[in-house]
C-alpha cells in the first residue's frame, strides 16, 4: 500500500520548491531575450545550490547524530555470598600448621582469633601437638575434611 504522507516531510518540501521553480521558469508569455535567459539561468543555479547545500547540511547532521553512542556504566560483579549453612564449614587456611612434611594441624588459638566457632567443630578431631616450645590444642586436618570442613583463603 502506498503512503500518502512521507516519513520525512522536509524532502517533500524540497521537492515542492524545486517543482514550482521549474514550473514557473517554463511560463514565459513573451519571447525570451538573451539577457533574461542568462538571469533566469543564474537564479535557477543559485536556487539549486541553496537547496543542495541544505540537503547536504541535513545529511551531515544525521551522520553526527548516528555516531553518538551512549556509554552505560559498567556493572560491577559481586559474587553471591555463600549461605551460612555452607560457610560454617569453611576454615581459614592460615591456621594450618605443617609438621614433618605430611601431617598438618589446624591451630585452636588461630581459629578463635579468626572468629571461627571452635565449639561447633567435632570433638573427636581435637588433639594436642608440640610446637617446639610447648603443647598446643588443635584439630587434625584429615579428620576435619572427613567431617565436611574445608580450608579456604579468607
Amino acid at each position: 500500500m502506498k503512503r500518502l504522507f512521507s516519513a520525512k516531510p522536509h524532502r517533500g518540501f524540497i521537492a515542492l520548491v524545486l517543482a514550482s521553480a521549474v514550473a514557473i521558469s517554463g511560463f514565459s508569455a513573451a519571447p525570451a531575450r538573451a539577457d533574461n535567459d542568462v538571469a533566469k539561468f543564474i537564479a535557477g543555479a543559485a536556487l539549486l545550490g541553496i537547496i543542495g547545500a541544505a540537503i547536504h547540511e541535513h545529511k551531515d547532521d544525521k551522520r553526527e547524530k548516528r555516531r553518538q553512542t551512549v556509554q552505560h556504566p559498567h556493572k560491577t560483579y559481586t559474587p553471591k555470598p555463600v549461605p551460612s549453612r555452607v560457610s560454617r564449614y569453611d576454615l581459614p587456611i592460615k591456621c594450618q600448621r605443617h609438621f614433618h612434611g605430611k601431617s598438618s594441624v589446624i591451630s585452636r588459638g588461630c581459629l578463635t582469633r579468626h572468629h571461627t566457632r571452635v565449639q561447633s567443630l567435632p570433638h573427636r578431631c581435637g588433639l594436642s601437638y608440640w610446637n617446639g616450645k610447648r603443647y598446643r590444642q588443635g584439630f587434625g586436618t584429615h579428620c576435619l575434611r572427613k567431617h565436611g570442613y574445608r580450608l579456604v583463603h579468607r
